[in-house]
């Protein structure tokens, strides 16, 4: 018989997209003051596995991924999603975004992403939110499925999920949660 329990907390992670290298670096601000001091910025990575947000943005495109030093319980991803989209209003201009924050959280077997689209792999959670499996830790490594984003399943973002997922061990380690 299984035995219900309280799931272990989380990693918050985020990618912050825009034309402008200068918004990502607001937007981190931001969201820091939400979440708390982040304790990983990537590099302003190019953005360019699509042209998704082209029409709306602009291009090129850059990227920075940011993880937090505070655990979160993973129930909490949808209030996350509202929150980062509300923040995503102070840069949009004539309806457009100039800053797209893509929220979800890293845990030991997974990283998962908070989206508002449902399908197949997504199952809904709540408030218009749904968790996309996006990774799967399997053999030492960080695995690609079927639908992962490119970019997600590319071995440099992978990378860096790997080193952010060492951290969050030691994390739980130390505070034993």
């Amino acid at each position: 018989m299984s035995r219900l329990a309280t799931a272990p907390v989380v990693k918050l992670i985020m990618s912050v997209l825009s034309p402008a290298p200068d918004l990502i670096g607001q937007a981190v601000g931001v969201v820091s003051d939400l979440y708390g001091e982040a304790d990983f910025v990537s590099a302003l990575l190019p953005f360019d596995y699509t042209d998704y947000y082209a029409a709306e943005m602009g291009a090129p495109l850059y990227r920075r991924f940011v993880a937090f030093e505070r655990l979160m319980p993973p129930e909490t991803l949808p209030d996350v999603k509202r929150r980062t989209l509300e923040a995503e209003e102070q840069w949009t201009e004539g309806g457009r975004r100039r800053v797209n924050i893509d929220p979800g959280y890293l845990a030991e077997a997974h990283l998962i992403l908070a989206t508002g689209k449902g399908y197949a792999h997504r199952p809904y959670l709540r408030d218009g939110v749904y968790a996309d499996l996006t990774l799967v830790y399997q053999q030492q490594a960080f695995r690609p499925l079927a639908w992962t984003y490119p970019d997600y399943g590319s071995p440099d973002v992978r990378a860096l999920f790997e080193k952010i997922r060492a951290k969050y061990l030691l994390q739980r380690k130390e505070t034993r949660l």
